[in-house]
């Protein structure tokens, strides 16, 4: 489970790319890629802040919401290290929508300060109101917060390769499809905007 400590995995080597525990990466909600690297042993919450503090090393670049898997162990250790005393300035961690539905509803720690959609008011900027066809009002999620999922996904679909590269040519390969991923993602963007600003401008010729 995905809120309880993940242990290290001994191995005899770690040459091998596929010794490696895992892909770690960080998104943008949109689904661009920000950073990635390799955890050897585990994906604790230790080298999850350690990751974190390198990608986001002063207050200003920091995002108010860290959606992690995760999160509440995450918290849990920060407050533990007492990192959390710098992260609580600029930063929550929450839980993806995804995976929140699998944590312990004993976790009041998860429940309060974790919840990715919170209602009572706690992160009104995670949740917004929206009207659906009928014109009746509902609350929704304000942002993608499986993205990072969502892009795991597709890097599935490479894994049988990955498996077979050598530490070099992995890590380029790797960067290179992450690379395109997120320069598609963002000409997507684009072409949204354009359409949105499109269909703006005819409603204000329809209008005149």
């Amino acid at each position: 489970p995905h809120d309880e400590d993940t242990q290290e995995f001994q191995r005899k080597t770690y040459f091998s790319l596929s010794h490696f525990y895992c892909v770690e990466t960080i998104c943008a909600p949109c689904g661009a890629v920000i950073a990635w690297t390799k955890f050897d042993k585990s994906e604790s919450p230790t080298k999850i802040l350690q990751f974190l503090e390198e990608v986001y090393p002063t207050e200003d670049s920091r995002p108010a919401y860290i959606c992690i898997d995760k999160a509440c162990l995450v918290l849990k250790t920060s407050i533990a290290n007492r990192s959390w005393d710098m992260w609580k300035r600029t930063s929550r961690f929450v839980v993806d929508s995804y995976h929140y539905v699998n944590h312990r509803t004993t976790d009041q720690v998860c429940r309060k300060w974790c919840n990715p959609a919170p209602l009572d008011g706690s992160a009104p900027n995670l949740v917004v109101v929206a009207q659906d066809n009928q014109g009746r009002l509902y609350y929704k999620r304000a942002f993608n917060t499986q993205a990072c999922e969502q892009l795991n996904a597709w890097l599935g679909g490479f894994e049988s390769i990955l498996k077979r590269l050598t530490p070099g040519n992995f890590n380029w390969f790797l960067h290179v499809m992450l690379f395109y991923h997120t320069r598609y993602v963002i000409e997507r963007q684009k072409q949204r905007q354009k359409q949105s600003s499109s269909g703006l401008d005819n409603n204000e010729s329809d209008n005149s």
